[in-house]
């Protein structure tokens, strides 16, 4: 006789429908063909189950998964790397459904769905995907359920409601655990997948770079104050600095590359603020001007940008403190201004005249400066994602013919003839302005605000920062990029679909910031509870914390827990009850066995009176006994068990061992026949 125990077809539908809910949110980064192959191994499952297919031999197992191999191969350039790792786990686990014969192969099919859940927070972290996963995470539990229920059990919707109180019941738990269980690092690092791309700005630039980084909605990060939102023109987010032109893109320099703390002094009121910041593939973070931050791996670089050793590949929530007016290098050496004065040696030749003349005519940096933005502001520039195309000279087409174009037209059109007037500039890139949350007083960074501006240098000043683009489009800084785009809107992508784009509809405004501030909330609060956040809220609440306090806090936190839940599904209390129900039933026993039985619906003490109308001699004893059940059942009030005991016991002793003929013909009504 064969021990394997067969599948239940509750179970089975239970595992088809947590496949459906795992492989769903994994359909935006795997091969189509993963669909047609769950497809064929779920109807060939069924037609296993209704006895009408075989399963698989082994031939064709080992075809079926060389199958698998090869399309993971050819969809994905290999077998290595996280990519390819999720499509053969996901294969794995549609393959196992044909494969599996007993109960214990649907529980290896069950745990590799849990896994699969898992391994789809690398591709999407959002609240959305989070609050999503808990479906397959309960369907994975029905099924587990039904494949301990017997093969009559056919009823889905039970076991689903099982499935969803353990959840609930688990929740508690859980969150102790988030709180309280010290953060580990990874114990392996693996690439991330590459179909989780990002956008934003790169360690080079050139204008069009900039332009189609401009057309993307996609959210860079927030940033919340300590105190009132700085006005719009104070917020420039400086990223990364680009110092090297080499006649048609601007580049980092390796020196700014370099952990050096450059000089500088704080000046003026210091701005505090915290930022979620997020994936960029890139190690520099975003922060106004002068910045420190709290974390212990970033560092300020010697052009003043913000740096951490390892790329950001995941959200990031820091604290910084910024010091606008700043002032930055006043007396840097030659090297750094060297750097920030290096032309490539030839092109651009009649910008390098235009710059010799504002040269012998402005003596300072600062007439010059002025200068040039005020050539920008009276002159017919005008500010256009489409700019039209230049020559080779990318720097004389747009000064002296197009006279249109964007940010980095401005900026890197700037810091050349500066440089050519002898003025060290750099042009620096990151993101300017903001949309203000009104629901979380939080501000909300998109590529599409990314901009560039120039800072130069001049003794006893240090670096000063402007902004060429204001001249020409001040709406942009005022105001933000869609403003000053007006009929170009329609370039950004998804604009159609950007609830943004109809934020003249209040409620549906409305319904998009609140959306926005519990994403928000979910990122700096679930996604951010990490190593020194977590340290940080368990010494508010703890006070010093190390390992053994932790530990015990884990270990009473969950004692109190399974405490609580057990009160919760034991209920105790009734247990009292019960064994008072138990003493009433032995009373009815015993009147029985004297022809009293109760009749249907007749309450303890009408049930009481009637049995001591036919008992008279007991009388006193049987409405002693009635009058304290009554009192324990419905008059809510305290009897002991023990006198309930007692009473019975009374009763008991009293009633003669036999009952006479004559009532034990008595019928259920009470009446003699």
């Amino acid at each position: 006789m064969s021990s394997v125990q067969p599948i239940p077809r509750n179970g089975l539908i239970w595992l088809l429908v947590a496949q459906v809910l795992v492989i769903l949110p994994h359909l935006t980064h795997l091969p189509l063909w993963i669909i047609g192959l769950w497809l064929g191994c779920a109807i060939w499952r069924v037609q296993i189950f209704r006895m009408r297919a075989r399963y698989p031999r082994g031939w064709v197992k080992a075809l079926m998964m060389l199958g698998a191999a090869f399309g993971v191969y050819f969809s994905r350039g290999g077998l290595i790397g996280l990519d390819a790792g999720v499509v053969l786990l996901i294969a794995a686990f549609i393959l196992k459904l044909v494969e599996m014969r007993s109960r214990r192969d649907a529980l290896v099919l069950v745990f590799l769905g849990f896994f699969a859940v898992v391994t789809s927070y690398l591709f999407n972290d959002g609240l959305l995907a989070g609050l999503y996963s808990l479906a397959p995470i309960v369907a994975l539990l029905a099924a587990m359920i039904g494949l301990q229920q017997s093969p009559a059990g056919t009823h889905p919707w039970p076991t689903l409601r099982l499935a969803g109180a353990l959840l609930l019941q688990a929740i508690p738990l859980m969150l102790v655990l988030f709180v309280l269980f010290p953060r580990l690092g990874p114990l392996w690092s693996l690439p991330q997948p590459k179909d989780r791309g990002v956008t934003g700005l790169a360690d080079s630039m050139s204008p069009g770079d900039m332009a189609e980084l401009s057309r993307s909605s996609a959210l860079a990060f927030r940033a919340s104050f300590e105190g009132p939102i700085p006005d719009r023109d104070q917020l420039y987010w400086r990223a990364v600095t680009f110092e090297r032109f080499d006649g048609r893109r601007w580049s980092q320099s390796f020196s700014s590359q370099l952990p050096r703390a450059p000089e500088w002094s704080p000046r003026g009121a210091p701005v505090e603020y915290s930022i979620v910041m997020q994936p960029s593939g890139r190690p520099w973070l975003y922060a106004l001007d002068v910045a420190q931050v709290n974390a212990g791996d970033v560092r300020l670089m010697s052009d003043f940008h913000l740096s951490r050793p390892q790329p950001i590949d995941k959200p990031l929530l820091y604290q910084a403190t910024s010091w606008p007016e700043a002032l930055r290098e006043p007396d840097a050496g030659p090297a750094i201004l060297g750097r920030a004065l290096e032309l490539p040696p030839s092109g651009n030749s009649r910008s390098r005249a235009w710059a010799a003349e504002l040269r012998r005519r402005h003596l300072t940096p600062k007439a010059t400066v002025q200068a040039l933005l005020s050539h920008f502001n009276q002159q017919p520039y005008s500010y256009t994602l489409r700019p039209a195309p230049v020559g080779e000279d990318i720097v004389d087409g747009f000064l002296f013919e197009t006279l249109n174009g964007f940010c980095v037209h401005y900026a890197g059109a700037m810091t050349f003839v500066l440089r050519a007037a002898g003025i060290p500039a750099r042009v620096v890139a990151g993101y300017q302005g903001g949309e203000v949350n009104p629901s979380g007083n939080y501000l909300s960074v998109r590529q599409l605000d990314a901009h560039a501006w120039v800072e130069y240098w001049e003794a006893g000043s240090g670096w000063v920062s402007v902004d060429p683009t204001f001249q020409v489009a001040p709406e942009r800084i005022e105001r933000g990029l869609e403003e000053a785009l007006g009929a170009e809107q329609d370039l950004i992508e998804g604009a159609v679909m950007d609830l943004r784009r109809y934020r003249d509809i209040g409620w549906l405004n409305d319904l998009r910031f609140g959306w926005d501030s519990l994403n928000y909330g979910w990122q700096r609060w679930v996604l951010n509870y990490q190593g020194e956040r977590q340290l940080e809220l368990l010494q508010s609440l703890f006070g010093k914390v190390d390992a053994r306090k932790l530990g015990l806090l884990m270990v009473a936190s969950g004692a109190l827990l399974v405490v609580v839940l057990a009160l919760v599904l034991l209920k105790p209390w009734h247990r009292k009850q019960n064994a008072q129900l138990r003493q009433f039933q032995r009373f009815e026993q015993l009147l029985v066995r004297h022809g009293i039985i109760r009749r249907a619906g007749e309450g303890p003490r009408d049930f009481g009176q009637r049995a001591a109308e036919q008992l008279p001699g007991v009388a006193a004893q049987i409405g002693a006994f009635a009058g304290l059940y009554e009192r324990a059942s419905y008059g809510g009030q305290s009897t002991d068990l023990a006198e309930m005991k007692a009473a019975l016991g009374r009763l008991r002793r009293q009633l003669p061992w036999r009952a006479s003929g004559s009532k034990q013909r008595r019928d259920v009504d009470g009446e003699k026949p």
